[in-house]
């Protein structure tokens, strides 16, 4: 079986998310796409807005269940950190012999790729399937990484936040489990430390 990797800070996993990880699988660039929750990235996440792992990783498992082809990991919060791309899919690796790995990232990532840690072996081992960023140039043809087009959804997590603590809607956002989850717990509200 061919998985694709798709990690994330997903705060909080968002209908963009979820529908990258359905195109992957409907044009058949992987058989599967395993969703791997990142504790942090120092690059893309202010720490003060990132919440609890276990409420991100909750709304991830929600967001995947109606989806066969689609598997919320936990792997990386068990990991030493700072965690590594390579030593996430080295250790799904070394569990699944019998599977195939693919890296699935966006156009942005793929541009500063060459700074990786053991970049190359991920190239050699993990053919990297890239998706667009608006701005962003894509791999060439010459290129050990797929290039996938698609027409992706306008929404970032960023957005969802700003719009949940403002009240403003986020239907056809995100999915309206995760919505209730949100709700229910309380989370990205206008009072709450970790979104100011």
């Amino acid at each position: 079986m061919v998985i694709g990797v798709f990690g994330g800070s997903f705060n909080p996993v968002h209908a963009g998310h979820i529908s990258l990880a359905r195109e992957v699988v409907a044009r058949k660039l992987a058989d599967k796409v395993v969703m791997v929750l990142s504790p942090l990235n120092p690059l893309k996440e202010d720490p003060a807005s990132l919440i609890d792992d276990y409420l991100r990783m909750e709304m991830l498992r929600i967001a995947c269940l109606p989806y066969p082809r689609l598997e919320a990991s936990d792997i990386e919060l068990s990991m030493p950190r700072p965690s590594y791309t390579i030593d996430t899919l080295r250790r799904l690796a070394a569990s699944n012999p019998g599977d195939s790995f693919r890296l699935v990232i966006g156009a942005d990532n793929w541009e500063c790729f060459d700074r990786w840690k053991d970049y190359r072996e991920i190239l050699r081992d993990f053919h990297p399937i890239v998706y667009p960023r608006e701005g962003c140039a894509m791999p060439g043809e010459d290129s050990q990484a797929t290039p996938m087009w698609a027409d992706l959804l306008p929404v970032s997590s960023t957005m969802i936040r700003q719009r949940l603590i403002t009240g403003e809607t986020v239907n056809n956002l995100i999915p309206p489990a995760v919505l209730d989850y949100i709700r229910a717990n309380g989370l990205y509200r206008r009072d709450d430390p970790q979104v100011i």
